[in-house]
């Protein structure tokens, strides 16, 4: 279940509560009893990718080097030098 903040628009109040992903966007303040005055506020997410995963390489790798992986070999019809079995490769 996420955690979500909350502050109330009347007397800035704020809370947090741990509640289902169906939750209401906003309810009643406890400290001055304004009717939906506690809206939903947005706030930084708490995850985080961690470890040396592919997305870690991908943001730091300079498009040129990362283009130059991809090449396909020289002096093929465009299938990888007869590794589909055509008959032009061969």
């Amino acid at each position: 279940m996420p955690l979500y903040e909350y502050r109330c628009e009347a007397c800035g109040q704020s809370e947090e509560k741990l509640e289902s992903l169906s939750a209401p966007l906003a309810h009643a303040c406890a400290a001055c009893g304004a009717g939906e005055g506690m809206k939903r506020q947005v706030s930084v997410s708490a995850f985080a990718l961690t470890g040396g995963g592919w997305y870690k390489g991908a943001a730091s790798e300079p498009a040129a080097a990362a283009s130059s992986k991809t090449e396909a070999p020289k002096g093929g019809h465009g299938c990888a030098a007869g590794g589909c079995g055509c008959p032009i490769a061969g």
